[in-house]
């Protein structure tokens, strides 16, 4: 197939590669980042609406949701090249209300829109081993799952347009909380004179096991903060959960109080740390860190 794929940062550049791996021809927009390889391994377009113009499907993995409002209407965007039949994916954790919004204005053009977030972080991206949550028809997903496929493992129809960044917006809580629950756990043991490394080794056995508790567990233990998923991504979703959660009247305590622990690491200069920095927060408050700098 051939492919517009738009979004080469820390997911997307793998995500892309994994998709030309297997086949497809992928076109990506003209920046000042593109790497040497990136231009060896992709033709380039120098606008979103000329890459869009020769594709028959076009992939969105950008920040956040005016990122995706930009690309697809703004000046130059996809929505100016796009052609009947063209198949619209955004793989972005965006607003899910927004995602209903840009599916209409796609759809008005004859385009086919599936939302279809993803969770795995840069080690999945990297290993094709993604967990993809999405939204869209039957159809439309059908027409997808072939190039979800070669990017991920957990693939999964939620339901209509929309219900994909539902998912993931509960998979962000999920996820924030837990890596909230581990820090918290490593300062409490590694203060009170435990080896946190032992620890984490021993809850590894346990009902306490997770792979937040392996990879960012480990994280901390071993001050490795390079993102991964920066702090400042994990705000943006947890944004988007505490908005949803007030438009349906939904309380959501521990998400508001973790979002102000990644506020207090951002504030500190962290915004750009993997969210597993989320412990330095509550190293502060303790007055002891998990575990000296290496």
């Amino acid at each position: 197939m051939k492919i517009a794929f738009i979004g080469l940062g820390i997911m997307g550049r793998p995500m892309a590669g994994h998709l030309k791996a297997a086949g497809h021809d992928i076109t990506v927009v003209e920046r000042r980042s593109l790497t040497a390889e990136d231009r060896a391994n992709f033709a380039v377009a120098p606008d979103a609406r000329t890459a869009a113009a020769g594709a028959e499907a076009v992939i969105l993995m950008v920040p956040d949701t005016p990122d995706v409002e930009a690309v697809l209407f703004g000046a130059g965007g996809v929505a100016e090249g796009l052609k009947p039949g063209t198949l619209l994916i955004d793989m972005s954790s965006i607003s899910p209300t927004a995602t209903k919004q840009f599916a209409e204005r796609i759809a008005a053009l004859g385009g086919d829109y599936v939302d279809a977030p993803v969770s795995g972080g840069e080690v999945g991206a990297k290993q094709a081993s993604l967990t993809i949550m999405c939204g869209g028809t039957e159809a439309a997903f059908a027409r997808a799952r072939p190039l979800f496929e070669a990017m991920g493992k957990n693939i999964t129809l939620v339901g209509p347009v929309g219900a994909g960044q539902t998912c993931k917006v509960a998979n962000q809580i999920i996820v924030a909380l837990t890596i909230e629950a581990v820090a918290e756990a490593l300062t409490f043991a590694s203060k009170a004179g435990a080896d946190p490394a032992k620890v984490r080794q021993a809850l590894m056995g346990g009902l306490a096991t997770s792979r937040i508790l392996e990879l960012h567990g480990e994280r901390m233990i071993k001050r490795t903060f390079a993102p991964g998923f920066r702090i400042r991504l994990h705000q943006k979703d947890l944004n988007l959960a505490l908005q949803a959660g007030r438009d349906l009247g939904v309380a959501l305590p521990n998400t508001a109080s973790t979002q102000q622990l990644f506020s207090a690491v951002a504030a500190a200069g962290g915004a750009d740390l993997d969210h597993s920095g989320l412990v330095k927060a509550l190293e502060t408050l303790a007055a002891h860190k998990v575990a000296e700098e290496g």
